[in-house]
């Protein structure tokens, strides 16, 4: 006899514009189905725009793990973007730049949402699998650490963009990074916003594996961008993972230019991940993923309303100048000139309309 279930979600699911949100059967080692189980996929559906995500994303997502939280028969999560190029950019600098910039009540709301996408990413009762298809940058980023494996194709990024577009990396980053990769390595990605390759995050403790994601005559290859070959120079520097240069770089371009992207491999890898969290006792799992997560959680409890303050006032200012010149600029140039910026307020300067202007790309082409 079926006992009466109760329903402890707190609005019924339903779709959102921009967030998918699908059951997938869950499956044995030898690829066969298991009936009743099932491994939950949330997508970022706004692959013109990076995956980055609106507030009504947001809200999505924040939708997304709570049914999968609560649903009985999901083994895990599985967080992704739609297509090849991004899993996600962080937030909608569109929105950003047209409705948050100069706003700072709306935007403090706003990160009300973030903060609370971030914990309940952090607070779901199944293990989190990042499927990185691509670029993790910015508050992709963040979302990505926050989650408890993650699995990349080889092509895809991983950094920060904060100090570059006029906001700092303390939605996560400034939380989780120097627990993953040391305070030194923390603060070159966090301040310099040099993005890593997958190979170099797989290295740093970023990603738990990497799988190669492009094709070229019908095989998969290593990404060409970077070294794979390698792993220290002449001088012990270790160079696994670095960006090519010169010669290397342009065959690299042409093998890119050559192949295709095919995430086959790692969706194998994701699957064979929810299959090993299949194979074990249910609460002792949850137990030992509720434990690992503490580090990550204390860190972010401690941190998350002082930063939701400051990125609210911020809007006044850097952000507000930041994001319109990612927004307005053109594609090739969407920074502020930094150093006029830096001149300016060396000489008491304060900030306004006009000195926003000015700063912004499309001024400085002007």
């Amino acid at each position: 006899m079926t006992a009466h279930l109760v329903d402890h979600d707190i609005v019924p699911h339903s779709e959102v514009p921009g967030v998918i949100y699908e059951k997938r059967p869950a499956k044995r080692a030898d690829g066969s189905v298991v009936d009743g189980l099932y491994n939950a996929w949330i997508w970022l559906d706004n692959p013109k725009q990076y995956n980055s995500y609106t507030t009504d994303m947001v809200k999505g997502v924040i939708r997304g793990f709570r049914t999968a939280s609560n649903a009985r028969d999901v083994v895990a999560v599985v967080f992704t973007g739609v297509g090849d190029k991004a899993f996600c950019t962080g937030g909608n600098t569109k929105e950003y730049a047209e409705y948050y910039a100069g706003n700072p009540q709306e935007y403090r709301q706003y990160m009300r949402l973030f903060n609370d996408m971030v914990s309940a990413i952090l607070g779901c009762d199944k293990p989190v699998i990042a499927r990185v298809n691509g670029m993790r940058i910015g508050g992709g980023q963040e979302i990505g650490m926050a989650c408890d494996f993650t699995v990349a194709q080889d092509l895809a990024k991983f950094g920060q963009a904060g100090p570059k577009h006029g906001s700092a990396a303390i939605g996560g980053a400034t939380d989780f990074l120097p627990l993953m990769v040391g305070c030194e390595r923390a603060m070159e990605s966090g301040t310099l916003c040099e993005p890593w390759s997958a190979h170099k995050a797989y290295r740093l403790g970023v990603a738990l594996d990497i799988v190669p994601a492009l094709k070229v005559d019908g095989k998969f290859v290593p990404n060409p961008l970077v070294e794979t070959q390698r792993y220290l120079d002449e001088f012990g520097k270790i160079v696994h993972g670095e960006p090519l240069t010169g010669e290397a770089l342009k065959k690299g371009k042409e093998t890119m230019a050559r192949g295709q992207v095919d995430l086959s491999l790692l969706d194998q890898k994701v699957e064979a991940l929810c299959t090993k969290l299949m194979t074990t006792f249910p609460e002792c799992l949850t137990k030992s993923f509720e434990e690992l997560r503490k580090p990550k959680i204390e860190a972010w409890n401690r941190n998350k309303e002082g930063s939701r303050a400051w990125l609210a006032l911020n809007m006044m200012a850097e952000a507000r100048t930041g994001f319109r010149a990612f927004n307005e600029g053109p594609r090739d140039d969407r920074e502020i000139d930094f150093v006029a910026l830096r001149l300016r307020l060396a000489k008491g300067e304060g900030w306004s309309e006009a000195m926003i202007e000015e700063l912004i790309p499309k001024a400085k082409s002007a």
